[in-house]
């Protein structure tokens, strides 16, 4: 038995299910352009143009009953499945019956819309899925496994400081002039509260980095809260924005690690 052939019938579950994924997400995609294309020859060549993409109560194809079904398979299965290599797969099976431009794109915001109407029922602050979705992960089991991560997150002690410092940096970097170096030179501390914070940067990345490659989100923002002391005493004794161009740009960069790790998992910025 060909490789390929075996495979496909050790998996023959997840090969069917795949392919109603991309089924339905064509089936979106085509629905769409079908209703859409008496509109194409006088106005813009956009798919969604006849409005029957779903909004407000309205939803006469049922679209979003069928995206919520995909995801929920997809969380409560644990099927991994990357969404934008699926969609993106679907649109190029109409090839040139579509104008393709934007429309995978379209169709993944539509789908994971849905997962915010999905944590709103569960009880679970729309905050927390803006936290991750600004991260865009491709998949509803990662990205499910991020919520319920930042989730957990909120309720420990130094959650609702740490939410402000990581808004408080990401302000800060944003008015950053020219490009943040990569990285961290000690050689700029003027403060023993930055060789503390560097320090428990270092400290804290080589401790989460397992566990970020088996996706224990959990524990990594459980790892990331006890930077809560070392960040506190840093702000309280050193002013970023240093006269010393050189001391001003490493405490940027400074912030910038301490910023990503957080983005390893959310944006808990915007817990706040």
């Amino acid at each position: 038995m060909p490789e390929s052939t075996g495979l496909i019938a050790h998996n023959w579950g997840f090969a069917i299910f795949l392919l109603g994924v991309v089924g339905l997400c064509a089936f979106m995609l085509g629905l769409s352009s079908l209703l859409g294309s008496k509109a194409w020859g006088r106005s813009k060549n956009e798919p969604f143009e006849s409005g029957m993409l779903p909004t407000g109560s309205k939803d006469p194809y049922a679209l979003r009953r069928a995206a919520l079904g995909i995801l929920r398979i997809l969380i409560e299965k644990k099927l991994d499945l990357n969404l934008v290599e699926t969609v993106k797969f679907a649109v190029t099976q109409f090839g040139a019956k579509i104008k393709p431009a934007g429309l995978a794109e379209q169709v993944l915001e539509f789908i994971f819309d849905r997962l915010r109407a999905r944590y709103e029922d569960e009880g679970v602050d729309v905050a927390v899925y803006l936290s991750v979705r600004a991260l865009q992960p491709a998949s509803a089991l990662d990205f499910d496994q991020r919520v319920q991560a930042v989730q957990a997150f909120r309720k420990l002690p130094q959650a609702a400081a740490l939410a402000a410092v990581n808004k408080r940096v990401s302000n800060l970097l944003s008015k950053a002039e020219g490009s943040i170096a990569q990285t961290v030179e000690p050689k700029y501390f003027d403060n023993a509260n930055e060789f503390s914070l560097y320090s428990a940067i270092q400290q804290a990345d080589h401790a989460i980095q397992p566990m970020a490659a088996e996706r224990q989100y959990s524990e990594s923002l459980a790892r990331l809260a006890m930077l809560r002391e070392p960040v506190d005493a840093f702000f309280e004794a050193v002013m970023v924005n240093a006269e010393d161009a050189n001391v001003r740009a490493n405490r940027y960069a400074l912030l910038s690690r301490l910023r990503g790790l957080f983005l390893g998992v959310a944006d808990i910025s915007l817990l706040g």
